[in-house]
């Protein structure tokens, strides 16, 4: 099928487009419905639901991809069906059966299959599963009714200018608590950075860069994202930490580093009295694929690494293996890949 919607692929940002269809599922008595598609793109929930008050809800992110003969396929949607399903079980949520979390995704890719942009043109259908507690409830407890949505919109790169170099800086904030919910997909992690994440932008930087929540003095995060570094020996190397969130981008990485381009790989602290170990730094995630950094801003002093201009020769290597494996230009790993019939 051709596409259909009259979109400058090319010009796309990374904003909310509506599209056509999207999949609802409600879970309540113990079980989840069997889901269904449905046209319109709002929510009615009780003013009493427990996303609302306390935060009970977890979503996801990944993409469809346009292959160069036509075909659409999603990227390891079974990681995020696995992740979603520990935000679950973290936030005392019921779990979702992967194959009902992949199946959701198929039918809303194939539902706006002329949403998916072109081979070539930079631009993906992006996918917003999600999950709340809904329901008439206002005491702190679980909630008694859920819901499960799957929403997609055609993207752009997440940051202007798409695979170019950004500086960040460090922030005294912390993204989450020692032995909080930072390895869970949950709104409040992301709520609790906008404010750091502004003031980052108004000092004319791309995002910030969390450390570690006990210490102050490892690298954690990189805005809404996984940081990684290589050193000037060709080491991959990515922080290690309960307190993050484990991108699904920065583990196919880590493959790809070691198995297609022969990297050493380390999970391991990264101390921010350190950072002049690395040569190239990125930061990693579903919306961004890689981010370059150009440099990093700590007590007074911009690090720059490779360059604020240019992107590093591996940090390239990564970008397009990966790159390549998503749109099917490169041979995927078995069971990377699931294609849109």
């Amino acid at each position: 099928m051709t596409n259909t919607v009259n979109i400058e692929w090319g010009k796309l940002g990374f904003s909310y487009i509506k599209t056509d269809f999207r999949y609802i599922s409600n879970w309540k008595d113990g079980s989840w419905d069997d889901g269904k598609l449905v046209e319109d793109n709002t929510l009615t929930i009780s003013e009493g639901s427990t996303a609302l008050h306390y935060g009970q809800q977890c979503f996801e992110g990944l993409k469809a991809y346009r292959t160069k003969d036509g075909r659409i396929q999603l990227f390891r949607p079974d990681q995020n069906a696995k992740r979603m399903n520990r935000s679950c079980r973290r936030l005392l949520m019921p779990e979702l059966p992967e194959e009902k979390f992949i199946d959701a995704c198929i039918q809303v890719v194939k539902a706006n299959e002329h949403f998916v942009p072109p081979y070539g043109t930079g631009a993906t259908l992006y996918l917003r599963p999600f999950l709340i507690g809904v329901g008439d409830n206002v005491g702190v407890r679980a909630a008694s009714q859920y819901i499960f949505g799957v929403f997609c919109t055609p993207v752009g790169p997440y940051f202007k200018g798409g695979l170019a170099p950004v500086n960040f800086t460090i922030t005294d904030y912390d993204r989450a608590a020692p032995s909080g919910t930072g390895a869970a997909k949950v709104g409040g992690n992301y709520a609790g950075s906008l404010m750091p994440h502004e003031e980052a932008v108004k000092r004319g930087f791309a995002d910030c860069i969390y450390l570690d929540p006990k210490t102050h003095s490892k690298i954690e995060e990189v805005g809404a994202a996984n940081f990684f570094g290589i050193t000037k020996d060709n080491k991959f190397i990515t922080p290690k930490s309960d307190s993050i969130l484990p991108s699904i981008t920065k583990y196919s990485l880590i493959h790809v580093a070691k198995e297609y381009l022969g990297l050493e790989v380390e999970e391991r602290d990264c101390l921010i009295d350190n950072i002049d170990e690395f040569k190239e730094t990125g930061a990693c995630g579903t919306a961004a694929v890689i981010t370059p950094i150009g440099g990093i801003e700590y007590k007074g002093k911009l690090h720059v690494f490779h360059s604020e201009k240019e992107v590093g020769p591996i940090t390239r290597k990564l970008y397009d293996t990966l790159c390549g494996i998503q749109v099917g230009d490169v041979k995927a790993p078995e069971g990377w890949i699931v294609e849109v019939k």
